[in-house]
């Protein structure tokens, strides 16, 4: 008997015990740093030359390790791989590719401090964002197994007298997992495991800044039990790799996390019917946000305050579900933006490992980009928090706080992606949601207000995939607050929700005359 849904707990690490047990993960991450991680395809090792160095950007000068590098002719080899395997990897029983994910979550959870600890080493994550990571990895793992035992059987049809009708639903073919650096192991893992237990086979491309969490993830599924040839492992870059397995025509889908404009380049290239191809190919995307927290004069302007701050400045700001945008009624914008300052300027900024509440930012492009948005800040409005960053070492910005910015503003309108929040004052509630919904993004969204109907207000007109009262804009959890959202925020696919399986497989109806 399968145990119902419960997702994986946070650490508490006030708790004297864990803490220590995640400092022995980080020593054992110590003691592997800047190993060569190989290729993986049809179950073989392949190393290349070209290498993608994967560096700690809280400190450039650690290596975290180098994994080979796929070119056009090994991507190749591994859809070649991937095409031949799908013969016989859609036939095996989905109770079969369900139990390999319990036991690779199994194996996960046993070995939670230390993937954890990688993250810290490998993104930069601080402990907590760490812990979140993997547990949402666990979560994925765990929840899209029983959603598979609950899809196995299809749907009911009705029958007349003398047919018997099914609808069942089989998978799709090859599909490519292209993963972002924000959340290297839980973005990675769920949207490599949903394709896999669904009963396709994968080409996983993980971002080129934390293959190296991926390429420890594809050794678990190995110990799993996952067949050679299902999952194979094709670090490289986006213009050589990523364009030509898009562009495949054995490619039958992408699933496809990160920026918008590499997003719409995936979709206008999925579009285009190659020669040899005999199918529509599918994407998946889920392509970022401009995130806005609503406060009205009715809600407890503490709770927003924190809200605010923890959701724009968790992770260095570096989620597409950040709070980028603060919208507050004009009656209590000061007390709400005062507040939100001064616990703002608690923070501490630093080396992940030891713990502070924020880390750096990925990486150089990541810092100079976050720095020109502080700059233009400074145009648009007045800096009250932060505006500083430093990346001698590593690539640290101080969490920044813009205030009275027009609601038309760049700062406003751009996804920067890093930890500044910019502050606009609105007439009156539906002026706020109004200014809220002024984004070509849809992805996240808060309300702050102890008032039912504008919350029924909210929930009706605020147009975002995944929207939150009374509580911040991030930290949607596998089962609970299926994820994805509108507009240009990408297809709206709905990660770790009841339906998100049925994106990687095709239902066909059978019908007999008895």
């Amino acid at each position: 008997m399968v145990l119902p849904y419960k997702h994986e707990p946070f650490t508490d690490f006030t708790n004297e015990e864990n803490k220590q047990a995640y400092l022995e993960g980080l020593k054992l991450v110590d003691s592997y740093l800047g190993q060569d991680y190989d290729l993986i395809i049809g179950g073989e090792r392949v190393t290349t030359e070209d290498k993608i160095v994967s560096v700690n950007p809280a400190n450039k000068e650690e290596v975290v390790g180098r994994v080979s590098k796929a070119d056009r002719d090994l991507a190749e080899k591994a859809m070649q791989v991937a095409d031949e395997t799908f013969k016989t990897w859609r036939k095996v029983k989905p109770e079969v590719r369900a139990d390999i994910l319990f036991r690779a979550a199994a194996i996960i959870r046993r070995r939670k401090h230390e993937f954890s600890a990688l993250l810290t080493k490998e993104a930069g994550k601080p402990w907590n964002e760490a812990d979140a990571d993997t547990a949402e990895a666990i979560d994925f793992l765990e929840y899209y197994a029983r959603q598979m035992l609950k899809l196995k059987d299809g749907m009911p049809l009705e029958s007349r007298v003398g047919e018997y009708n099914r609808y069942n639903y089989i998978p799709l073919g090859v599909g490519v997992i292209i993963s972002p650096w924000n959340f290297p192991f839980a973005i990675m893992a769920g949207t490599a495991v949903a394709a896999i237990v669904t009963g396709n086979t994968v080409l996983l491309k993980p971002a080129s800044t934390t293959p190296v969490v991926a390429a420890k993830f594809v050794e678990v599924m190995e110990e799993a039990g996952l067949p050679a040839g299902v999952l194979n492992f094709v670090p490289g870059s986006g213009a050589e790799v990523g364009d030509y397995l898009v562009d495949h025509p054995r490619t039958r889908f992408i699933s496809f996390t990160g920026s918008r404009d590499v997003g719409l380049r995936i979709y206008e290239r999925a579009s285009k019917v190659n020669p040899g191809q005999i199918w529509l190919k599918r994407v998946i995307a889920e392509m970022g946000g401009k995130d806005t927290i609503v406060v009205d004069s009715e809600g407890d302007l503490e709770l927003a305050a924190q809200s605010i701050v923890k959701s724009a400045f968790g992770f260095s700001g570096q989620k597409c579900s950040a709070c980028s945008r603060a919208v507050i009624v004009e009656d209590v914008y000061d007390q709400v933006l005062n507040r939100a300052v001064e616990l703002t300027k608690e923070l501490t900024v630093g080396d992940p490992t030891e713990n502070h509440y924020m880390g750096p930012v990925i990486d150089q492009a990541a810092f100079d980009k976050v720095m020109k948005y502080v700059a233009i800040g400074k145009e648009e409005g007045r800096i009250l928090a932060g505006g500083e960053g430093d990346n001698s070492k590593g690539f640290f910005v101080q969490p920044t706080i813009v205030a009275d910015v027009d609601p038309e503003a760049r700062l406003m309108k751009e996804e920067i992606f890093g930890p500044v929040v910019a502050f606009a004052k609105a007439k009156d509630y539906n002026h706020a949601l109004e200014i809220a919904n002024n984004t070509e993004y849809g992805l996240t969204g808060a309300v702050i207000t102890n008032n039912r109907e504008k919350i029924e207000q909210a929930r009706e007109d605020f147009h975002v995939g995944n929207l939150y009262f009374n509580r911040g804009c991030t930290g949607a959890i596998v089962g609970y607050q299926p994820f994805g959202g509108f507009n240009m925020s990408g297809t709206d696919s709905k990660a770790g929700g009841p339906d998100y399986l049925l994106l990687h497989l095709q239902a066909k109806t059978t019908s007999e005359t008895l």
